[in-house]
């Protein structure tokens, strides 16, 4: 092959040529006297023109990897040493396919023939090679003679080694990976393992980490029981990224749980937090909602610092938004919280959500809202099966770009065979002396119906005895005895309109009170007491039911 026609061709020689040109014409211009005799004796030593140049010698001492075929199957006509050196002796003559394999290997072929038919220079970058390493291919067209395809087209394979480029890069993914990886696993753990399941309500809740990277979000939910039938539900959001905001989330649901346990109203919680949040670190901020269902009230009642509303799907199939108020997020410091309440009764399934699963770059996040609304609507089955449909109808997949927490409760209609274990029982307390014998042959008559136990029955009913005696002496009118069952705990609540919290305590010998709640914490599995909306508060006690 004459392979000085096609160096006329290759990249940069027209250039070159150009140059040469311009080069003559001073030399012209500088023999006229332009410039002084000793600069012009300079400018005489000769020197080699770029068409004079031993091209194989240039393109065999170039380091980098230089291949030549020609044609419309790519027949080899050159290597340089270099490439020798990576691959071996390649003949040739032979179609590209047959003389090197290693470019077929790692899929340069067709990238040949689109360079060949338009003429135009391409380049891929990092394509790890047979030999194990990883270089940055550049294909050039090459024409001997003029015009543009036919048997004299060719081109110009220039391969750059990048292989510690390409390692550092690697070494840097599988860093982030496992900054990540460390996020996604904190935030995982500070999660709850296993959701508290409530006698009244079946619950299902999904976390997604958001996209590929290390920054994972803040994002939280909780259940906690509270005793009593009533349960405080919980979803959060901090935020930031980064296992900064999970730490602060982790702190924030701690917090939660142990605020929970004073069995204050959700605003109260709200209010709580924000100011905890403050000491935790002024610069976070965090969404929250906070809510309480209670079975015997049949809605839930809540509050939110800054979240989405909630959503709440009737019995109908009708889908309610939690209205205001809704405060500023946590964190701000200077808001109080006010609580408010909507319907949750029996058949009436309800979603608490974070930003991610409704907030879009190219769209307005009420509609966001609104296409959640619609899914809820046309979404049955259980908890966790809506939770994952209205994930899927989100459009939430592993490269989405913002981390998605999502809580599914369900408020179920007992009925049927069912229906016997749960039941509920009520007594209008009137005050005299004969306000505590009557509460006791009623709790007796209404466990006797519900054919407890007879260890049972006696301790339900010294139960409603010492909480009716401890409501008549310390409490004020008006006073209620109320008697719930489950399938899984017996419930006893009396509740009265003083707002004095009983307290249990060690009562001397001769004391003649402050035995009650000590005989009522020792003979249930759990008591308590709170305050109650409109005044006053309410003391309960529970006893886990024999199974079968």
């Amino acid at each position: 092959m004459n392979f000085t026609r096609w160096s006329a061709r290759l990249p940069g020689t027209q250039r070159r040529a150009a140059a040469r040109t311009d080069d003559l014409v001073t030399e012209d211009r500088l023999s006229e006297g332009a410039v002084p005799a000793a600069r012009a004796e300079q400018l005489t030593v000769p020197v080699p023109a770029v068409d004079e140049l031993p091209v194989r010698e240039v393109l065999d001492r170039v380091p980098a990897l230089v291949a030549l075929v020609h044609g419309p199957e790519h027949r080899l006509a050159y290597v340089n040493d270099a490439y020798v050196v990576a691959f071996g002796l390649r003949p040739t003559g032979e179609p590209a396919r047959r003389a090197l394999p290693e470019l077929d290997e790692i899929g340069l072929l067709p990238l040949l023939d689109q360079v060949l038919r338009s003429g135009k220079p391409r380049t891929v970058k990092s394509r790890k090679a047979p030999d194990g390493r990883s270089y940055t291919f550049t294909c050039t067209p090459v024409t001997e003679g003029h015009g543009g395809g036919g048997g004299g087209s060719g081109v110009l394979v220039f391969a750059t080694d990048v292989t510690d480029h390409a390692e550092a890069a690697e070494r840097l993914r599988a860093s982030e990976r496992r900054q990540r990886e460390t996020a996604v696993t904190l935030q995982r753990s500070l999660l709850p393992q296993e959701l508290e399941e409530p006698d009244d309500l079946r619950i299902a809740a999904t976390y997604l980490p958001g996209g590929t990277e290390a920054a994972v979000g803040g994002d939280w939910y909780d259940v906690i029981t509270l005793g009593g039938g009533r349960t405080a539900l919980v979803i959060g959001d901090v935020m930031g990224r980064g296992v900064r905001a999970a730490a602060v989330m982790g702190q924030l649901r701690t917090a939660v749980r142990a605020y929970a346990r004073l069995d204050l109203p959700p605003h109260e919680i709200l209010q709580l937090l924000d100011g905890l949040a403050m000491e935790i670190d002024a610069n976070q901020i965090a969404t929250c909602a906070y809510a309480i269902h209670d079975p015997n009230e049949g809605k839930l009642v809540y509050a939110s610092a800054g979240h989405l509303p909630i959503l709440v799907r009737d019995e109908s199939g009708v889908v309610l938004r939690a209205d205001e108020p809704t405060g500023p997020p946590l964190g701000t410091g200077g808001w109080m919280h006010a609580s408010g309440s909507i319907p949750l009764g029996p058949g009436s399934t309800a979603v608490l959500y974070t930003d991610g699963l409704v907030e879009r770059r190219d769209e307005d996040l009420d509609e966001g809202i609104a296409a959640l609304e619609r899914a809820l609507a046309g979404a049955t089955g259980s908890p966790q099966v809506i939770c994952d449909r209205l994930v899927r109808s989100a459009g939430v997949t592993a490269e989405h770009d913002d981390d998605v927490a999502v809580m599914v409760l369900q408020h179920p209609a007992h009925t049927g065979p069912d229906g016997d274990l749960f039941r509920n029982a009520a007594l209008e307390l009137l005050g005299g002396v004969e306000a505590a014998p009557r509460a006791r042959a009623f709790a007796s008559g209404v466990l006797t119906s519900w054919r407890f136990p007879v260890e049972l029955h006696d301790l339900g009913v010294l139960a409603v005895s010492e909480l009716v005696a401890n409501s008549l002496q310390h409490g004020t009118p008006p006073m209620r005895l109320r008697l719930r069952r489950t399938d899984r705990r017996l419930i006893v609540e009396v509740t009265d309109g003083d707002d004095h919290l009983p307290r249990r305590r060690r009562a001397e010998p001769g004391d003649e009170s402050g035995r009650g709640i000590a005989i009522v914490a020792t003979i249930a599995s759990n008591w308590g007491s709170r305050r109650t909306p409109g005044g006053g508060k309410a003391v309960w006690c529970e006893f886990v039911l024999p199974k079968g």
